[in-house]
């Protein structure tokens, strides 16, 4: 221990008689380093050094979870006493423990009396119970921190710089256990063990469960996931993989069809894990999967047949070239795209919607690279009456509120817990969100503004030379600054512009990663990141390979959506069948097999018009308008809402959920307005019944309408003698044949 020339400060009579004690009082927190001077001095634990507020004692808080967000790190704090969330501010938290309700959490005199020991070891009545064990480590370094004054910094004190796993890749085998280590690095050059000060956190306890000393047990199921590590405001991640017990025949993946880049990264990462591949899907199913996932509509039977009677061995790369021609392309992607850039028409007015809806429909129709997309929606400027990308900036209206949706969007990086404290998972803090959120400060705005429910007026969107951002903390005005790297237009008049240029840049990997990522959840069924729009260190891909060279095709054509479709629905992983094998069961995360998913609602709706020859009609629509040219949820239809369509109140962006529930098999099956449908006059069912086509043709055209197939064996056998059992009205067998065809599993469900 260092040794201090400082001088005795006692209590003299006098000043108790003068009143002066209690200010005293108020300020020996502050004077408490010079006057633990004379006071007998411990020790940390296994050294004699100068205990740090900093490197010692929030390390030991952090761990025994006093600042965590159920603790005192919540808002407001926990009985008066309020810690940053996770220790990311250490001014506030030695403010809190030293000075604030004036010093009476800690007592230099006599250490182990002090309210913040006494709390922790539940020697007095505490909420959060025994934290810290009396004589461990950690209540002796405590302990000698409060002897040596509990000074906010030591003389020469280093900063911690980086945080490492010494080892990051684990292979296990079900129930092998294995150790985290973390080595903390200052800026002094010395590094410390810090494994039993960081806090752990497994993605999927099931395939491995982490303690709260780093110990990892691997399940008794194969599988992977990771396991953070958080010291402090550094994390890391380490990646556990626990593969089959069999391992795979050498020649499995050597032999195995590759189509492109696609199949190659995607076996690679298989091969590791010792999974393999479903058998290829059927040219029926292929056709089925492709056709709604592309423009989403199923092909009319006539279609169905054509490609299933060919013989070209060209015929899957000629049906998705036309595919990406046909116009139902534009309102399948443009529908998509509504929800996730949706505004609530109560809020910015129905006019403000049709046009915002009309501008998205354009792009597409156009073709317009997906930057030069994103470019248009983030610098909109004009009337929101005749550019409908302004309602962007007529429905999110303050700086922070479209921070939070432009970063969320179209760079996967979720900021909302950074508008209030350091982000919990990431490295993004206040200064950040904000500094971002500067970006949007000087958008200006004319006319009558919000008046909900109604909002009818016109707006004006604009770049304005006022406009600020505030640390909501320090009071600073912040500029605009990019979440990393430099924006480079300090010239430019709209901050705007200067936002897309860093985004769109062949630099920020986030861009196209997160929109790589969402096409390929939409036509894989699963995002090789989950969620797709939650790009973050914790939170880590599946295949990181796969994902960086998605990004790339991507980024390399120009940033054009069909060329990345074209290549993930031409690859051998997206034509697999979803039929598992002994290997592959258990398999969520790798795309092994094609993941089964329920159909979008405006595929169903359409569907249900296709196969039954009868149309919807939608309010605010044209005759014979389909589901996925609706413009707005404030258009009623009960299957929409019920099949997943989000409430027109949500806030965007919105990725639909895909679950399958009791109530949408209770619509089809009780629906009255698809019972009217299925038994119209002037529907398939009617006119298949006055038909000259067999029975065995009847069957047929109902399961290629149906289900892009031809009947099994089994299926006509069963099916064909029921139209044969009535003499010369076999209409009503036919209703209930497609009435059942469309309560099916296989109807809703994409094989």
């Amino acid at each position: 221990m260092r040794s201090r020339n400082v001088p005795r400060w006692s209590i003299r009579p006098s000043m108790v008689a003068a009143g002066a004690l209690p200010m005293l009082l108020l300020l020996w927190p502050q004077f408490s380093g010079v006057a633990a001077a004379d006071a007998p001095l411990g020790s940390p634990p296994n050294q004699s050094d100068p205990v740090s507020f900093e490197l010692d004692v929030q390390p030991i808080l952090a761990a025994a979870g006093c600042n965590a967000g159920a603790c005192h790190g919540k808002q407001g704090g926990q009985n008066g006493f309020q810690l940053s969330l996770l220790g990311f501010d250490s001014e506030f938290d030695f403010d809190s423990v030293v000075r604030q309700a004036r010093g009476r959490r800690l007592s230099i005199s006599a250490p182990a009396s002090s309210l913040l020991i006494r709390k922790a070891t539940a020697e007095i009545p505490h909420g959060g119970g025994e934290r810290i064990q009396p004589g461990s480590d950690r209540y002796q370094t405590l302990l000698t921190w409060i002897r040596q004054g509990a000074n906010r910094r030591t003389v020469d004190e280093p900063v911690l710089e980086s945080v490492e796993l010494v080892r990051d890749d684990f292979l296990l085998q079900p129930d092998e256990h294995a150790g985290l280590q973390v080595l903390a690095h200052y800026s002094d050059g010395t590094q410390r063990d810090v494994t039993a000060e960081t806090t752990y956190l497994s993605n999927d306890a099931a395939i491995v469960s982490v303690a709260a000393d780093g110990q990892m047990k691997a399940g008794p199921i194969p599988g992977e996931t990771a396991v953070m590590a958080r010291y402090m405001n550094r994390i890391r991640v380490a990646n556990v993989n626990i593969p089959q017990a069999n391992p795979l025949p050498p020649d499995f993946y050597p032999q195995a069809q590759r189509n492109n880049f696609i199949d190659e990264l995607v076996y690679e990462k298989l091969k590791r894990t010792g999974v393999k591949i479903s058998d290829p899907a059927s040219d029926s199913t292929f056709l089925r999967r492709v056709y709604t996932d592309v423009i989403g509509r199923l092909p009319t039977p006539e279609q169905a047949r054509s490609f299933l009677d060919s013989k070209s061995p060209d015929k899957r790369l000629h049906l998705v070239d036309e595919l990406l021609q046909r116009r139902e392309y534009v309102d399948h992607w443009a529908n998509q795209w509504a929800d996730l850039l949706r505004p609530n028409p109560y809020r910015v007015g129905i006019k403000a919607v049709l046009n915002y809806d009309n501008w998205i429909r354009e792009q597409f129709r156009d073709d317009v690279p997906y930057d030069q997309f994103v470019r248009r929606l983030v610098t909109a400027k004009g009337s929101t009456w005749h550019n409908g990308a302004a309602t962007l900036y007529r429905d999110r209206r303050s700086p922070e509120e479209v921070a939070t949706l432009i970063s969320q969007l179209f760079l996967g990086v979720r900021l909302e817990c950074a508008k209030c404290h350091h982000h919990p998972f990431e490295k993004w803090s206040q200064r950040d969100f904000y500094s971002f959120a500067a970006f949007f400060g000087k958008v200006g705005r004319k006319g009558t503004g919000l008046s909900p429910p109604i909002s009818g007026g016109e707006e004006v969107i604009y770049a304005s030379d006022k406009g600020e951002v505030r640390h909501p903390v320090t009071g600073n005005v912040l500029p605009p600054e990019p979440l990393f790297g430099t924006a480079g237009g300090e010239a430019q008049e709209d901050p705007r512009e200067a936002l897309a240029d860093w985004m769109t840049s062949t630099n920020n990997d986030y861009f196209a990663q997160v929109h790589a990522n969402r096409i390929w959840a939409h036509f894989m069924g699963r995002g090789i990141v989950e969620p797709v729009d939650d790009l973050r260190s914790t939170n880590p891909p599946s295949n990181p390979a796969l994902l960086d060279a998605l990004a790339r095709e991507f980024r390399e054509s120009g940033y054009d959506q069909k060329h990345l479709i074209k290549s993930i629905v031409l690859s051998h992983a997206y034509s697999l069948s979803s039929i598992p094998n002994e290997t592959n069961r258990g398999d969520r995360l790798n795309h092994s097999r094609h993941y089964r998913h329920r159909l979008r609602g405006e595929v169903i709706a359409d569907a249900i018009s296709d196969v039954t020859e009868t149309a919807t009609d939608y309010s605010a629509l044209a005759p014979q308008s389909r589901a996925n040219q609706v413009w707005t949820h404030r258009i009623d239809s009960m299957l929409l809402d019920t099949f997943g369509r989000p409430n027109e109140n949500q806030d965007p962006p919105c990725e639909r959920v895909s679950d399958s529930s009791v109530t949408q098999t209770l619509h089809l099956m009780n629906s009255v307005e698809l019972d009217r449908r299925v038994r119209s006059d002037t529907g398939r069912a009617a006119r298949l019944a006055d038909s000259d086509l067999s029975n065995a043709a009847v069957v047929e055209e109902l399961y290629l309408a149906c289900f892009s197939r031809r009947p099994t064996p089994e299926e006509r056998s069963y099916a064909e003698p029921l139209l044969g059992m009535t003499k010369g009205e076999r209409r009503p067998i036919i209703e209930d044949l497609l009435w059942a065809m469309i309560n099916s599993p296989e109807f809703i469900i994409q094989n």
